[in-house]
């Protein structure tokens, strides 16, 4: 399972790619290890029907997660994880707006919150559509150091079009726009005002680190 989801570039929405050689390594020593056993088995006598059944019942859980892996759903996972303040130290202020991730911006407004810093500036951003339970949805990434177990999910607020269908859940979108200010609660907020909405397919490595 290992070596296949690693073939077929499934890891890729488990794990970062910097581990991807340690689980590789992993799983040639895993299935260096069931061929010596069940070559030792080979000359043994027949197994027990009990030891029979759960090897049979492990090769099919095996067989089925290979041949129909679980779909995963960000939104659902970011629903399930709490957010957490992002360092700004690691923020990279030569880059020009245009070029900053969504999860620059994120960082850039938890340094300098004020919203007016940034209005009009240009942004070029990709994530998911993530359901808000007090407003409407946001554009999201999610934030992984090491593999999903840890992913924290980050999001900026959009002021989607009145016109046409709503932004679908879990819906992959890159957006052009400039940096606008809302009133909410009481507060001046920066979104996106975008000018150009592209849905795209999940990239293949949809994390950022």
């Amino acid at each position: 399972m290992l070596l296949i989801s690693f073939s077929t570039g499934r890891l890729n929405l488990l794990v970062r790619a910097p581990f991807h050689g340690a689980i590789v390594v992993t799983g040639v020593l895993l299935l260096g290890l069931a061929i010596q056993d069940w070559r030792g088995r080979l000359g043994r006598t027949a197994p027990r029907r009990r030891e029979a059944a759960s090897w049979l019942l492990a090769a099919l859980v095996a067989i089925a997660m290979v041949l129909i892996p679980p779909q995963a759903s960000f939104s659902d996972l970011a629903a399930n994880r709490s957010g957490e303040p992002l360092a700004p130290e690691q923020l990279s202020f030569v880059l020009p707006p245009a070029q900053r991730t969504l999860t620059d911006w994120v960082r850039l407004l938890v340094l300098e919150p004020d919203p007016r810093l940034y209005e009009g500036e240009p942004v070029r951003i990709q994530g998911f559509v993530l359901p808000m339970p007090d407003g409407p949805p946001q554009l999201a990434r999610l934030l992984v150091r090491c593999c999903i177990a840890d992913a924290t999910p980050i999001a900026l607020p959009v002021r989607w079009p009145q016109s046409g269908p709503p932004p679908q859940t879990d819906q992959w979108l890159a957006i052009d726009g400039v940096m606008g200010v809302e009133m909410r609660a009481g507060q001046a907020r920066s979104l996106v005002l975008p000018s150009r909405i592209v849905p795209i397919a999940r990239p293949a490595s949809p994390f950022e680190a």
